[in-house]
């Protein structure tokens, strides 16, 4: 599991240097005292796992996950307890308060080594549904990992999907409950036929066959409008053959 610590004191850094020293298991890529330095690193870098203080000069820790459009997995570190609700809020994996103690570190690794040991294994278990497509000549349906199953689901009938973190939300049609599955963008983009979907809002893909209308700054799927991210908006005009 590769790491990145983000904190703007030098020492509060070292502490959980030596912490993960101690544990094992977690490779430190990098480490800024420069939240806007982080941003860059975190859009190039893959990495599982973030330790972040909230309270720091330029950016909060806060402002930065809202920045980030795939934020991994998180854990704040601050001497502020009364930010919790917000951290929580942006689905923290857990909040540390500082001085952190050794054992209340231990935790939140904890959670977020099984975190991303769930990510991993409906990654895997994809991959090989995936393989199994490929040597039968399926190409009309996905299989997506949802609670404990593998849920087959036809292409044709994608509405549209949302994202909500590290999971998305299926929307299909004809079905009142959408497929939640933990996967990404990029992971169940890498699924579907180009051809057909099109992501048009950092939080949104949809099945360009079920567009409807487009407005303004929406798009119109069955009954539903969908908003249209300003930096995704001249590529959606070209997809759909607007001028």
């Amino acid at each position: 599991m590769k790491c990145v610590i983000i904190d703007d004191e030098p020492l509060a850094i070292d502490v959980i240097e030596s912490y993960l020293e101690q544990i094992g298991g977690v490779q430190i890529v990098a480490k800024c005292t420069n939240p806007l330095e982080a941003i860059t690193i975190l859009n190039k870098q893959q990495v599982d796992l973030v330790f972040l203080d909230i309270e720091m000069p330029n950016l909060t820790g806060i402002d930065l996950v809202k920045t980030i459009e795939n934020i991994p997995a998180f854990i704040f570190t601050t001497a502020y307890p009364q930010y919790a609700l917000d951290g929580f809020n942006l689905n923290a994996v857990d909040y540390l308060v500082k001085p952190i103690p050794f054992q209340r570190f231990l935790k939140a690794i904890s959670r977020a080594k099984e975190k991303y040991e769930l990510h991993q294994k409906a990654i895997s278990d994809t991959t090989i549904v995936q393989s199994v497509q490929a040597e039968e000549g399926y190409t009309n349906f996905i299989f997506v990992k949802s609670e404990y199953e593998n849920i087959k689901i036809n292409v044709d009938d994608i509405q549209y999907i949302q994202g909500l973190k590290d999971y998305i939300k299926i929307y299909i049609k004809g079905t009142d409950k959408p497929i939640l599955t933990l996967l990404s963008f990029k992971e169940i983009l890498h699924k579907l036929p180009d051809h057909k979907f099109i992501r048009i809002h950092r939080s949104y893909i949809v099945n360009i066959d079920k567009i409807k209308a487009l407005q303004k700054t929406k798009v119109l799927v069955d009954t539903i409008r969908i908003p249209i991210g300003e930096t995704y908006k001249n590529n959606v005009l070209k997809q759909l053959g607007i001028e």
